[in-house]
């Protein structure tokens, strides 16, 4: 990459010549402010707030639309000098603020951006320390509306333009613009149309004023108010990383954390703005049903009747269930529990998903999310990455906008951002490409690093081992995998599956499936309804029909009173992700650490306290009495939970063991694929708790639905 040498501040800098002057100055320890520059954006450099000296210019120099190129050396060839904290630099600056600040109105006492301000920040370290000359009346600019989760103050708007790029480069969704001009510019959405993005939520902070706060936290809280504790999202299976933010025992909002491998700096509106749903509808004591209605009880009491019922139970019909939003830790608390009882019926694939049981690497997403942006041909099988993964479909989007990657969807056409080759919804297109008989199969054969994501919606299905082993039979013939690849370097692997459950990939390495001669979700389901199956513990599984579980004797433990409370003889209150550590594995099968933030309501317990208080009484107690002591038991199960944070090395991988993926056998062409999620806003017992969700629901989901019929 060719350099340029560069004089900054007195000190000779080598800088690449792509990047721009704001960076170069960065990179020699030069603080530039700014309001519209944003690393991931692009420039549009009309703020000018990062005014630089350069010796010899007549004008001051906007730092972000400069490129290290654009600075050619002085006459003499020594190289150019720039200045950033010169009085001339500093004039310029002051001069910029004390425009911006004409038409800004006096709302720091009660605007939510207080103290988070970056305008406040830079009013004070560049700013005039007199009041402006300008006595002018201030202009004032109609609210806009922005749908239930960005509330808009548009006269604080300084037009950066941070959230029309954001809307149209990242999300995809041409929303936003600017109309009028000079002064009478405005941002807005068009015809008082809701900002209609699963990432709406970002331009919150993309924001460097109060013109766009968060609707649902409005006047809640002051950010030095707020206890911050560094999380993981489970509202999907990304593991994006967050901040929670929290006051006493109440969560008050969720903002995203830097993490380039995983979500960069972005998080879906569910994970910002379901939180709320944390204290609504909880389950804050025991409770046994007694006469056909849920009485309060002791936890003595409630264990007792789990253990009178266990003891007249063979094991052979006991069955266990994990739901989508378990730690790692309790996954194997309650694996351990029932191995003592002997029991072998266990499942945690509420969806039916005909995965699991083999090598690692045919449940996970094995290009890994970085991986996407150098992938250059995608087929999606069954999948709508807008709703199940709204980040990594932005980084799929990312991906078409930098290399022009091409996108194929076996399944219902949808909007997805980015330019998608529809193929239809008839699963024999997939066999059609895998043998070679369609015009994709060509695309992937000769791209360099081609991608095959199967979703729920193809694995869910009756013949999903069947879809399994077609996928895997394309990836081994079009060199998306192993040795086998015939383009493939560095250990590429291009087959791919993309869950929606945060708990499924730890349950699947920890082997929570059905033993030798044991059941799975639809056999537990039929041996209930046959009088099989007597005993059904629910580890946070509400995702299934309960309704036909018969007259087993059901256990819930979990966090909310949803669908599995309410068929429940038993409820054990636990504690949500928020309220305990716990490890979470995402779908490219990278563990992570989710920390505490708030406590438990009420009685409610961490659920692995509550499976090792009820293996006492049971008779079988578990061999570890802290959470030290778990994590130990569970790194010795599973190795690769000894590394918080980083993405799995896959090894090579030979096409023979690729060809016993799945099933072999016919497709069922009868059944078109479909897509797993209905409602993207609802798909947990936090997000049906959360007020904010249902009105999001009702105005992206339901109006659109409403709209099309």
């Amino acid at each position: 990459m060719p350099t340029r040498k560069l004089i900054i501040d007195g000190k000779e800098i080598e800088a690449e010549e792509t990047i721009t002057l704001l960076q170069a100055c960065e990179q020699a320890g030069a603080e530039i402010p700014r309001f519209c520059y944003h690393e991931r954006l692009s420039v549009a450099g009309n703020c000018r707030m990062c005014l630089v000296e350069w010796v010899g210019a007549p004008k001051p120099q906007a730092s972000c639309a400069l490129q290290v190129k654009d600075i050619f050396p002085n006459k003499d060839g020594t190289p150019a000098k720039i200045n950033t904290t010169s009085p001339y630099a500093r004039k310029a600056r002051e001069g910029v603020m004390e425009f911006l600040l004409i038409n800004h109105p006096l709302d720091c006492p009660i605007c939510d951006q207080g103290g988070e301000c970056d305008l406040q920040d830079q009013a004070m370290g560049y700013g005039r320390a007199a009041f402006h000359r300008f006595n002018e009346n201030k202009r004032a600019v109609e609210d806009k509306y922005m749908g239930p989760l960005v509330k808009t103050i548009m006269t604080r708007c300084i037009q950066c333009t941070r959230c029309v790029r954001f809307a149209t480069e990242v999300a995809g969704v041409p929303d936003l613009g600017a109309t009028g001009r000079g002064e009478d510019m405005e941002i807005t959405t068009y015809l008082e149309k809701a900002f209609a993005s699963e990432l709406s939520g970002n331009v919150v902070d993309l924001c460097p004023v109060g013109a766009l706060t968060s609707k649902p936290y409005a006047f809640n809280a002051r950010p030095w108010e707020l206890r911050k504790t560094e999380s993981i999202d489970v509202m999907d299976a990304q593991g994006c990383n967050i901040r929670v933010d929290s006051r006493g025992p109440q969560v008050m909002r969720v903002l995203p954390r830097l993490n380039e491998e995983v979500n960069e700096e972005w998080i879906s509106d569910k994970a910002r703005h379901a939180c709320d749903g944390l204290s609504r509808q909880r389950l804050d004591r025991p409770y046994i049903r007694v006469n056909g209605k849920l009485k309060p009880a002791s936890w003595g009491e409630a264990f007792a009747a789990i253990a009178a019922r266990v003891k007249a139970t063979a094991p052979e019909k006991i069955a266990a269930v994990v739901g989508d939003l378990a730690a790692a830790e309790e996954i194997k608390a309650l694996k351990d529990l029932m191995k003592a009882l002997g029991v072998k019926n266990l499942d945690c694939r509420q969806d039916g998903a005909k995965i699991g049981g083999s090598a690692r690497q045919t449940y996970l997403f094995n290009s890994t999310i970085l991986g996407v942006e150098a992938a250059d041909a995608i087929l999606l099988v069954g999948t709508n990455p807008r709703w199940e993964a709204p980040v990594l479909n932005a980084r799929i989007r990312k991906a078409w906008l930098t290399g022009g990657v091409k996108v194929a969807n076996i399944g219902p056409a949808v909007d997805l951002t980015y330019p998608v080759e529809q193929l239809g919804a008839d699963i024999a297109t997939l066999q059609a490409i895998a043998d070679g008989n369609h015009p994709f199969a060509k695309i992937l054969t000769d791209a360099k690093r081609p991608m095959i994501v199967l979703g729920a919606g193809a694995i869910t299905r009756a013949d999903g081992a069947a879809v399994l082993n077609v996928a895997a039979k394309i990836a081994s013939d079009t060199g998306m995998i192993g040795p086998a690849g015939r383009h493939a370097d560095g250990g590429w692997n291009g087959f791919n599956i993309l869950h929606t459950a945060a708990s499924r990939v730890a349950a699947l390495d920890l082997g929570f499936l059905p033993g030798p001669g044991g059941r799975d979700l639809a056999g537990i389901t039929d041996g209930a309804q046959k009088g099989k199956v007597d005993f059904i513990y629910l580890l946070g599984a509400d995702e299934f029909d309960l309704a036909h579980l018969g007259r087993a004797f059901i256990v819930y433990q979990g966090s909310h009173g949803d669908a599995g409370a309410h068929h429940a003889d038993v409820i054990l209150p636990g504690a949500a992700y928020t309220e305990k550590d716990g490890i979470y594995v995402n779908f490219e099968g990278r563990a992570q650490l989710a920390r505490r933030a708030a406590f438990p309501p009420g009685e409610a317990k961490e659920d692995w306290a509550i499976l090792r208080a009820l293996s006492e009484v049971l008779g079988v107690t578990l061999p570890y009495d802290n959470r030290a002591a778990l994590v130990a038991a569970l790194e010795k199960d599973v190795t690769h939970f000894a590394t918080l944070g980083d993405a799995p090395v896959h090894a090579d991988t030979s096409s023979a063991t690729w060809d016993q993926i799945g099933q072999a056998g016919a497709l069922d062409t009868r059944q078109p694929v479909a897509h797993a999620i209905a409602d993207y806003y609802l798909t947990n017992p936090i997000a049906r708790a959360s007020e904010t969700m249902a009105k999001c629901s009702q105005e992206f989901v339901s109006a659109t639905k409403m709209a099309a019929e």
